[in-house]
């Protein structure tokens, strides 16, 4: 029996040496959207030793993308590299020259290990990619969609490799933000699932994990919350600033809810509650807002246009 034990457990662990030995080591990233998310993404790719292509429709976008990641990166060297001004010097030019740009996604992708897509949060767009460069890139590519609340299950489902797709979810600003989320369909193989924490750990951040469902874990759980903080406006049960005063000084958040929908902008925040509220029509979290739909009718988004819940200068 104890040889029995013995044999099963050494025969567990061959099978777990094994799967480990199956997982991607992620080495060629390409990155589809050269915005803030996707440039932010690029840049801590490439800081971290990955070879990397940013992908964007013309070249302006990209010199705009690239140029973006210079002022960041300094950014970081100044603090990273206080008191070594010229390991500063030198790791900028080896993160810039881990990081090439193109505006042809589909030749590309032909070499690359991870696919990842931070456009327009649109999923007939995002679909339409991901099946364009599913027919260009190699069988053992996972694609991955950095979207905030569309299902990563409808993107992969546009492609031929259901079992070789995520989501990874990086939070803005990419270099700051700690947090990863991987998320994975009931159709992600578990091969692909590690490989993503990896990547993700790989490029220092921290990575959790999560089903694909609508919002995942952090806005699934702040935006009801921000769009709960409009209701009790909505009803004048408490003024905006006083909302705001209270969550910071009560709750220890740094910004009150009506400030963080003005900084992530009030059209994107009514994108998701509405898309939310159309796959759960009953469910009292995703209601839409009067108020909310009205700012926006009206181009009053956030600090992005100067007016929002607030007035910017």
């Amino acid at each position: 029996m104890a040889f029995a034990t013995r044999h099963f457990v050494r025969a567990a662990s061959s099978d777990a040496a094994t799967a480990a030995a199956k997982k991607l080591l992620i080495k060629h990233v390409t990155i589809i959207g050269g915005g803030l998310m996707g440039a932010g993404i690029a840049q801590v790719a490439a800081a971290s030793g990955h070879t990397v292509v940013l992908v964007d429709q013309s070249d302006e976008i990209l010199k705009k993308s690239t140029k973006g990641i210079e002022e960041s990166l300094k950014r970081v060297t100044k603090k990273k590299f206080a008191d070594k001004p010229e390991a500063g010097v030198e790791f900028i030019k080896k993160t810039l020259k881990n990081l090439t740009t193109s505006t042809d996604a589909a030749s590309v992708v032909h070499s690359t290990d991870l696919v990842i897509e931070a456009i327009v949060e649109n999923l007939e767009v995002k679909n339409e990619l991901f099946k364009t460069l599913d027919k260009f890139a190699p069988e053992h590519t996972i694609f991955a969609s950095n979207t905030s609340s569309l299902q990563i299950t409808k993107m992969a489902n546009a492609t031929t490799r259901q079992d070789r797709f995520g989501g990874l979810h990086f939070f803005n600003p990419v270099p700051m933000m700690k947090l990863v989320e991987v998320i994975k369909t009931p159709m992600t193989s578990q091969k692909t699932f590690e490989s993503l924490v990896d990547f993700s750990k790989a490029v220092g951040k921290s990575p959790v994990s999560c089903k694909d469902t609508p919002g995942f874990i952090v806005n699934r759980l702040l935006v009801p919350y921000m769009m709960e903080a409009v209701r009790l406006f909505e009803r004048g049960d408490a003024s905006k600033e006083d909302i705001d005063v209270a969550m910071k000084l009560g709750a220890g958040y740094p910004m009150g809810p009506f400030e963080l929908l003005d900084y992530v902008g009030l059209d994107t925040s009514k994108y998701i509650i509405d898309g939310w509220h159309s796959l759960e029509p009953n469910n009292p979290l995703f209601a839409p807002s009067p108020l909310l739909n009205k700012l926006v009718e009206e181009k009053k988004l956030g600090k992005k246009t100067g007016e929002g819940f607030y007035k910017y200068k």
